[in-house]
């Protein structure tokens, strides 16, 4: 098959020794772009198929990220399971594998023997605190990183830390590794050597955590402000006065100007030194966000949206899961699973003019015997 803008990765094999939620993100968008992904699963399956029951009796992180994909189940501590992912990574081009840390070496199988063996290979492992380190060794999941690395400090509101509502740190790593397996597909290109990459989900949330970290380190360490913006105001939630909740953002004090004139009605507030700039208006957020809050709280919510448009404000409804399930610009997939089509959101990049096609979700050991790679599929 022709390699297209929305399908470039036709003919690459992954070999694919992944679980849970970072690897196999990272593999989805793969198989999305054509490559041929191969997951190697246990006898008793990925244990993200058994998250949950809410696709259809499936898993939905399983019918997320797993959507394309051939299921091979291979017993590792054998040696016929050892010989066929031999055999597996004889002919692939790139290896992903988020196993406990050590395993794949003990395996045989670490990363360097890889690349000492094949070394057009590229190799993306990921782990929970890097290759060294006091907590190198330790299993690690998405929230025991959000705690670990400050993130939960600096979300919910005052009263207490919170967890982000959805699997953030496996879901930044998987797109890290993404993105770092493409710049080494690219190189690969050009110097015919693959590499070996090391992630983790550690490092990830911590370059995330950039500006919070640099904010605290000079001496204005971020609080907890649930739906507001520690370094911006007024930026957070404010009611109308028919109860409907309204998040808006003032990016500029020339915004704060216009919104000032037309929504607030007060136009000199613009020059009051208190408010006048951004900084002067996080410093007094509470006279700032009062100010607003009784704005708000004159208008409905169609009058306040209105208001908010003619300043020319950015402004977001606070919606909840029914609200996008219902969403005017909620696109969607559908896929096929073992237990029927399932619909959920699609992909965020729109390749015009080629239709892009998402494969169905694999049931456990569904490819069964290893299928070598045919010429058309394999390249150089």
């Amino acid at each position: 098959m022709a390699v297209s803008a929305s399908r470039p990765f036709e003919g690459l094999t992954v070999v694919a020794l992944e679980q849970a939620v970072a690897a196999p993100f990272a593999t989805s968008r793969l198989a999305d772009g054509g490559a041929r992904v191969i997951k190697i699963e246990r006898p008793a399956g990925d244990f993200a198929r058994g998250y949950d029951d809410v696709a259809k009796g499936q898993a939905s992180y399983f019918v997320w990220l797993n959507r394309g994909k051939e299921s091979l189940v291979v017993d590792l501590a054998t040696p016929a399971g050892k010989e066929t992912l031999r055999a597996l990574l004889a002919q692939a081009d790139v290896v992903v594998q988020n196993l406990k840390p050590g395993a794949l070496d003990r395996l045989g199988f670490g990363p360097t023997t890889l690349r000492r063996t094949w070394p057009r290979l590229i190799v993306c492992s990921i782990s929970g605190y890097g290759e060294d380190g006091p907590l190198a060794s330790r299993k690690a999941y998405d929230l025991l990183v959000q705690a670990e690395s400050g993130l939960a400090s600096i979300t919910g509101g005052p009263e207490s830390t919170a967890r982000v509502g959805i699997s953030i740190v496996d879901i930044a790593t998987g797109e890290t590794c993404y993105s770092a397996i493409l710049e080494a597909l690219i190189a690969r290109s050009v110097t015919g050597h693959g590499a070996d990459i090391r992630v983790s989900m550690f490092d990830v949330m911590a370059d995330w955590l950039t500006v919070p970290l640099l904010n605290h380190e000079g001496g204005k360490s971020p609080k907890r402000l649930g739906l507001a913006h520690p370094s911006i105001a007024p930026y957070g939630v404010f009611r109308t006065k028919d109860g409907k909740d309204l998040l808006i953002s003032i990016q500029s004090d020339r915004e704060w100007a216009k919104f000032a004139e037309i929504f607030l009605g007060q136009p000199e507030v613009a020059k009051d030194e208190r408010f006048a700039t951004n900084v002067m208006r996080v410093r007094n957020r509470p006279e700032t966000d009062a100010m607003v809050a009784a704005a708000f709280a004159r208008l409905d919510k169609p009058e306040a949206e209105a208001e908010l448009i003619r300043a020319d404000v950015a402004f977001a409804s606070v919606n909840d899961m029914a609200a996008l399930s219902a969403h005017p610009h909620l696109r969607r997939v559908t896929v096929g699973s073992p237990a029927g089509p399932v619909s959920f959101p699609a992909p965020a990049p729109i390749f015009v003019g080629e239709e892009r096609r998402y494969g169905p979700v694999p049931a456990i050991g569904e490819h069964g015997p290893l299928r070598p790679a045919t010429s058309a599929e394999k390249r150089s």
